[in-house]
């Protein structure tokens, strides 16, 4: 049985591997010139298509285990057509990938799955500029199926001759097999289309993908999260005037026509020679572990001590209630988008606005350093796709001091960037680099020698982890203060989110409450105590370095007269907007309501219908933005 079904695993991924060599050969002079080694693309590619031919064999498994031996002449005959339609797809995929990149540059995507809602527009558009194509995909299915058919002597009722018993119990390892195949790794993660983006080269990663893969994740992401689905759950509203709202609220009175986000903005500290920019992510930094924006005293020393040397955000607020929404939030300044978050879905893995893509124009080197798996969150094929020269992970990180579950230790982190900041300054290049640790996860792995442990607290708990955080934060600065970069570089240090966001509150406010913080050498100390967000503490740091440029940042400076004091959060499907002390909040199929935040509960107060539009608002343009493409 295994020795069957190995040999379509065989004839399925030999089809793929004959689609990527040749568009290794056609884009080969896209990266020839790499440093990385291109040859590992089929290394990768082959972990892309096990994945996808372990799926298409779950189904002849369990027919061929679990169904008894009445049945075998119906299986074999389900099975005969089932591998002659999945080899005739695969086959026409990898054909229709070559016009599909040629055209777009990248494998079928997100566009391959909404073009066949238009099928007449489709069908013209083939014929008209794809015939000798389809002529050739048409003829090669007609070849294979002619010879599959004619030549087609394979019988499974043979199995069947296996005692029922025998053959359910090898359901087991056959499903354990594939598993395996389909996981495609033994790490905490299971592999997705980020372990194909390896390369800094994009040509190179999507030859290293696999098409079903790509269109099958395209159309997962299409049912899941549409505007239909949106509207129903949330509301309607006029698109233009969910539009007009949300440019009002931002005071965006000079937006771009058409991205409706977008306008010029005017640095309020303009430099001939404009600042390096590193973004230092903290996981999971509540303000209830730091005493300079309410928390409690001495489990963040050294972020206390640097509050006093730079721009401390005491009232900052974070998007929502996962990495990927924080990320989103400092490093592209948009709010969270109803559903998955943008660094996980289908359009926004190109062409979606970061700040390095912002600042590619004025020369500056990019990168993503982390300690981890890159994989993780789908984060590599998110920062890759857009504008990141580089990503720095676990793998790249040679005889670190400390490992633990989530990857190499923060200390290990911050040693990595000081040393690879060092050396862009010492050739001139400016850069833009975001860092994100890892220690302040479950189960709170890292290395305890580094720092005294908090009273009264177990060994691995939040605290300690938090703690130790805070000293891969001192430790960076200590670093950085001593090298020449370190003058002409904005740090900010914010959290991503909170720890695991819990209470009574429909919105649970106060646990969307972080710290941030911008350090940089002159600048004047000041705290800000007004609500702000991530949105805005981007754009603030984007001032600070000097740079005047076009963005579609959800936020403003907080030395703009544009600044605006209210933050939207997303907690699981709920929406909240706060304006000082009121917050709208929006559930799924539900009226929206108002409420009064103090005393950190929210407490039931009369309707604020504008507040409660300008949510919802906010919801329809985010979806809006997302699904149109429009946040660049």
């Amino acid at each position: 049985m295994a020795k069957k079904l190995f040999k379509y695993y065989l004839f399925l991924v030999s089809i793929f591997f004959i689609g990527r060599v040749v568009l290794f050969t056609l884009y080969f002079s896209h990266f020839e010139a790499q440093s990385t080694n291109i040859w590992l693309s089929f290394l990768y590619g082959l972990k892309m298509d096990t994945i996808v031919a372990s799926i298409l064999l779950v189904i002849p498994s369990i027919l061929l285990t679990l169904l008894p031996k009445i049945f075998a002449k119906t299986v074999n005959f389900i099975l005969k057509y089932y591998f002659l339609i999945v080899v005739s797809l695969a086959i026409f995929i990898e054909i229709a990938t070559f016009p599909f990149m040629a055209e777009y540059d990248s494998r079928p995507n997100y566009l391959f799955v909404e073009y066949l809602a238009y099928s007449k527009e489709v069908v013209s558009l083939l014929l008209a500029d794809y015939k000798l194509q389809l002529f050739f995909a048409f003829g090669v299915i007609a070849l294979f199926i002619y010879g599959y058919l004619k030549k087609y002597n394979e019988s499974f009722i043979e199995l069947f001759e296996i005692n029922f018993l025998k053959r359910a119990l090898l359901f087991i390892p056959l499903v354990l097999i594939l598993f395996i195949g389909i996981r495609s790794s033994f790490g905490h993660r299971p592999a997705n289309i980020s372990d194909a983006m390896y390369s800094s080269n994009r040509i190179l990663n999507e030859v290293t993908k696999n098409s079903i893969y790509s269109i099958g994740y395209a159309v997962y992401s299409s049912l899941k999260y549409s505007n239909k689905d949106i509207q129903k759950r949330y509301g309607k509203m006029d698109i233009k005037e969910a539009i007009a709202r949300v440019q009002k609220k931002l005071d965006l009175k000079k937006a771009d026509s058409k991205y409706i986000l977008s306008r010029e903005e005017d640095s309020n500290f303009s430099n001939k020679k404009t600042k390096n920019i590193v973004i230092f992510v903290q996981e999971s930094l509540g303000y209830q572990f730091v005493n300079a924006v309410g928390g409690e005293e001495g489990i963040t020393p050294n972020l206390n001590r640097l509050s006093k040397e730079g721009i401390l955000f005491k009232e900052l607020y974070s998007n929502g209630t996962r990495s990927v929404r924080g990320l989103s939030g400092l490093v592209s300044g948009t709010f969270s988008v109803p559903g998955k978050g943008v660094v996980k879905r289908n359009k926004s893995q190109r062409d979606f606005s970061t700040i390095a893509s912002l600042l590619k124009p004025f020369g500056y080197h990019s990168s993503f350093i982390y300690g981890g798996e890159s994989r993780f969150d789908n984060m590599k094929s998110w920062f890759l796709g857009n504008g990141f020269d580089e990503v720095i992970d676990q793998e790249k990180f040679k005889n670190p001091e400390f490992v633990g579950t989530w990857g190499v230790s923060d200390e290990d982190v911050v040693k990595k960037a000081n040393e690879e900041y060092k050396k862009l300054y010492a050739k001139n290049q400016k850069f833009v680099s975001v860092i994100f640790s890892t220690s302040n996860h479950t189960p709170f792995d890292f290395p305890k020698e580094k720092i005294k442990l908090v009273k009264g607290e177990p060994e691995k708990s939040v605290k300690n982890a938090v703690k130790y955080a805070d000293y891969a934060i001192g430790k960076f600065i200590e670093m950085a203060k001593k090298e020449k970069y370190f003058e002409d570089t904005i740090f900010v240090i914010a959290a991503d989110h909170n720890v695991r966001v819990y209470g009574d509150d429909v919105v649970p406010v106060k646990m969307f409450h972080i710290p941030g913080l911008i350090l940089g050498k002159d600048l004047k100390p000041q705290v800000y105590d007004k609500i702000s967000t991530q949105a805005d503490l981007l754009a603030t740091t984007l001032d600070l370095a000097g740079i005047s440029t076009k963005y579609s940042i959800m936020g403003h400076s907080i030395f703009s007269d544009k600044k605006r004091d209210f933050s939207l959060m997303q907690f699981n499907d709920r929406y909240a907007l706060r304006q000082g002390n009121e917050v709208a909040v929006i559930r799924p199929n539900t009226k929206a309501l108002t409420f009064e935040y103090k005393n950190e509960h929210l407490y039931k107060a009369q309707n604020d219908e504008s507040l409660q539009k300008d949510l919802l608002a906010f919801i329809l343009v985010l979806n809006h933005v997302y699904q149109n493409k429009l946040f660049r």
